[in-house]
């Protein structure tokens, strides 16, 4: 077990953590330039990277070996309050509700809100028992090209309607009952993993 993975297994009485799933494949700006604007407008103490052993939904032939995305999310990162771990494969969870439903059992005084960018938001309908997602933890969404309209008018956003939170409050939905979710409209960064792996980043030809 590393160093990080020391520290994301440490609990955090009363403590604020985003949560923030993927395949990393690979890490880039975008992942850190998220992860430091939801530490800011949320107000968490920290925001764990959870970089899965492999995406259900994504093709194993595309995917660079699990050593090598943590090592290059851990590179990227590079902020003492950003936190890379594997805890996914030492738990055997392959679907995030299994992984929120084991967190949220493990660290019961702490405040977990997910993290995802408005692409997640449309093709949530593909996660297994995804309405359960949205009322195990609260939910922040963040803009990413091209995808915002959509993920606003997506049919998650129409189930749970009434349970948006306004971004003017994102600083208190770590504190909300779920199901709550917020969209935060913000600049968009316009990094992204397709692109790199088509660049060539150094590992094998993305949750």
């Amino acid at each position: 077990m590393s160093d990080i993975d020391i520290r994301v297994t440490r609990p955090l009485p009363g403590g604020r953590v985003g949560l923030l799933g993927g395949s990393f494949n690979p890490a880039h700006d975008g992942h850190r330039y998220i992860s430091l604007e939801a530490l800011k407008r949320l107000q968490l103490d920290r925001v764990w990277w959870l970089v899965s052993p492999q995406n259900p939904l994504k093709p194993k032939s595309d995917m660079a070996p699990l050593a090598e995305r943590l090592a290059r999310a851990r590179a990227v990162a590079g902020h003492p309050r950003i936190v890379v771990t594997a805890i996914e494969q030492r738990l055997g969870a392959r679907y995030t509700v299994d992984t929120l439903a084991a967190l949220t059992r493990a660290y019961e005084g702490t405040r977990f809100v997910w993290i995802m960018g408005a692409d997640n938001m449309i093709q949530i309908r593909k996660w297994r028992r995804w309405p359960q997602i949205f009322h195990t933890v609260p939910i922040a969404i963040f803009v990413r090209p091209s995808y915002s309209f959509g993920a606003i008018g997506s049919p998650a956003a129409y189930c749970f309607a009434r349970d948006r939170v306004d971004m003017a409050r994102a600083g208190a939905l770590a504190e909300m009952s779920p199901p709550a979710w917020c969209f935060l409209h913000i600049r968009a960064h316009t990094a992204s993993a397709t692109a790199l792996r088509k660049r060539g980043w150094g590992g094998s030809s993305g949750r």
